[in-house]
């Protein structure tokens, strides 16, 4: 028997990754329910499995006696000290007492539960592993998919991915790589449940530690994000070391660690700028691209009024009011944006003139153009670069689609480099 429990322990340990002594406790407790069975009524048992013979031994604490009246809890003081030479009358010592056919009990024990003790080890270990992973960030493989949730093979544990923690843009395609942000760990009664998402702001924050050792490293602080996964997330970022700029720590030379950071999220955009303690000026950063005329700030109400130009209004908001809504996240003010009073004819005609010729000259097209992309409501280079090519395409007709899609190139190149 010895050699068949020391089998078992060295198949654990090697195929399914089980501490040896985990393996052992969990065991230990399965036969002592057994061994009470075949004993009898004890004052205290204890079961004992060698981790390098797998020999198991019951043992039972008895009293030690002058005269034994009850042979289950006590022992005679001659026989205790055939033990132990120190022994006094009224000590507890601990005497083997494994039944003879005890090797067979076991073997029917270790059949019977084995299983449903390696459950318990897994979920304990399940537990205690991703319990210090909780808020980090973790790889894995795309194992399957049940129903709208992704299955992601961690290894030795699979997490889930529930539909509500997934990018609506992303596909999600079985044997492909893929990183995650744990969640959290819930013990249910199917087993431990690792929970996964990419869409929870705090896996921005995790790729930026990744990416940039100032933010690992606590000089530069993320101070507030806002995300609508898979289309744009605000980073507000600061440092209180005046050497150091944290919006170019964060972009890296020529953008290569953004760069990485919006790979990794298939292109969702990215907005990074300075944090400040003063709403007004968190305010006009947050609502970039927009450029701000006036902002009034309701300290009572926790409300901000911004005022823009005609030009502005709609970029402010952005795309289904998603621009105003994640600056909103990001002071953690209600805000309102207005429009300034509109301007006479003649000045709007110069005020379109103007923005068609700096139009032109920054991407590099002609007035007539610019001109067309103007009146149909994209006011300037901005405006084209934050716009989707569909859009441009459903406003502009009469363009050729391959000069859309140069035109939102150029204007996203001049974005960067101003």
């Amino acid at each position: 028997m010895n050699q068949e429990v020391l089998a078992i322990m060295e198949y654990m340990e090697k195929e399914k990754g089980i501490n040896r002594q985990v393996f052992i406790e969990a065991m230990q407790s399965a036969l002592l329910a057994a061994a009470k069975k075949s004993i009898g009524p004890a004052r205290d048992l204890r079961v004992e499995i060698h981790p390098k013979t797998g020999r198991i031994n019951v043992l039972a604490k008895l009293e030690v006696v002058e005269k034994v009246q009850n042979s289950h809890d006590q022992i005679s003081i001659k026989r205790a000290k055939e033990i132990d030479p120190n022994v006094k009358l009224g000590d507890l010592i601990e005497v083997e007492v494994t039944p003879k056919d005890f090797g067979r009990i076991a073997a029917q024990v270790f059949k019977q539960t084995i299983n449903q003790a390696l459950k318990g080890i897994e979920r304990k270990m399940v537990l205690s592993e991703f319990k210090d992973r909780i808020n980090n960030i973790v790889s894995g493989t795309i194992r399957r998919i049940e129903r709208s949730d992704v299955i992601i093979d961690l290894g030795r544990y699979e997490g889930i991915m529930p539909a509500k923690e997934r990018v609506p843009t992303e596909e999600y395609v079985v044997g492909e790589r893929i990183k995650a942000y744990v969640l959290s760990v819930e013990d249910t009664p199917h087993g431990p449940m690792i929970i996964l998402s990419r869409s929870h702001p705090n896996f921005i924050l995790r790729l930026l530690e990744l990416e940039v050792s100032e933010v690992a490293d606590k000089i530069v602080e993320v101070k507030a994000i806002a995300r609508e996964p898979g289309f744009r997330t605000k980073i507000a970022v600061w440092t209180n070391n005046p050497k150091i700029d944290p919006v170019g720590s964060c972009v890296g030379v020529r953008g290569a660690r953004v760069k990485n950071i919006v790979r990794e999220l298939h292109s969702e955009k990215i907005d990074l700028f300075k944090w400040s303690p003063n709403v007004e000026e968190l305010t006009i950063e947050a609502l970039k691209p927009a450029k701000v005329k006036k902002v009034e700030v309701d300290q009572e109400h926790r409300r901000v009024k911004v005022t823009v130009d005609e030009e502005n209004y709609s970029i402010a908001l952005g795309r289904k009011g998603k621009n105003i809504w994640l600056a909103s996240k990001i002071v953690g003010w209600d805000i309102d944006v207005v429009k300034e009073p509109s301007a006479t004819v003649d000045n709007f005609t110069q005020k379109l003139t103007k923005a068609a010729e700096e139009m032109a000259s920054t991407l590099s097209i002609d007035q007539s153009v610019a001109e067309q992309i103007v009146r149909a409501g994209f006011i300037n280079p901005e405006a084209v670069a934050e716009s989707e090519e569909e859009d441009l395409m459903s406003a502009l007709p009469e363009l050729d689609p391959q000069l859309i899609h140069r035109l939102k190139e150029a204007a996203h190149l001049a974005g960067k480099t101003n």
